[in-house]
């Protein structure tokens, strides 16, 4: 039953979805992938263990819905505080540095939902999706006056980096910081 749309959800089951999530990013927090476990999740989240999957399909799914939202969320902050000034690299610059931030901060938690979003099952692909969309449209909202068509391909290359950058780190072949280092020679050279 975890196909349930979260628009379709009632007061009450989003709040209870949103529980199950922050008791998953609290987990993965304090110990990776390892710790989000599904049992663990529950009783954190003050729910029964059939709950999460009537929302969830498998703990990927919880982790890659997790990231979807964490990522929502980075739109919204990002949204709040528009580049002032500067070129259009400036401003998708300072979008990406945004954007890293949290991950540098807490790399347990990022590490743990890029694992999940690696997942090859269908709820998690469609998650996937929503999040390079959303990573797309803050890109793209950085990039304000350039022709529509360069900003949205533009956009897309700048997302397909950043997930190779992410899952470069993830597998241990990056420190953290050089996601964001990787993400602006990427923008300054498609930009300046």
């Amino acid at each position: 039953m975890a196909d349930l749309s979260v628009a379709d959800l009632t007061v009450s089951q989003a709040a209870r979805r949103q529980r199950v999530i922050d008791a998953a990013l609290t987990l993965g927090s304090a110990g990776g992938y390892e710790a989000v476990q599904m049992r663990d999740v529950a009783r954190t989240a003050g729910v029964a263990l059939g709950t999460i999957y009537r929302y969830f399909s498998s703990k990927d799914h919880l982790l890659a819905a997790a990231m979807v939202d964490w990522t929502a969320d980075l739109e919204r902050r990002t949204a709040q505080r528009p580049h002032r000034n500067g070129s259009t690299a400036d401003a998708v610059v300072e979008v990406i540095r945004r954007a890293t931030r949290p991950m540098e901060r807490d790399p347990r938690l990022a590490a743990a939902m890029v694992q999940a979003a690696a997942a090859n099952e269908p709820s998690v692909t469609a998650c996937q999706r929503q999040t390079t969309d959303i990573v797309e449209r803050m890109l793209t909202a950085a990039m304000d006056g350039a022709d529509p068509d360069r900003r949205a391909r533009t956009a897309r290359v700048l997302a397909h980096v950043w997930n190779s950058s992410v899952l470069r780190w993830a597998n241990g072949s990056e420190a953290v910081g050089q996601i964001g280092n990787d993400l602006e020679d990427a923008a300054r050279l498609l930009l300046d």
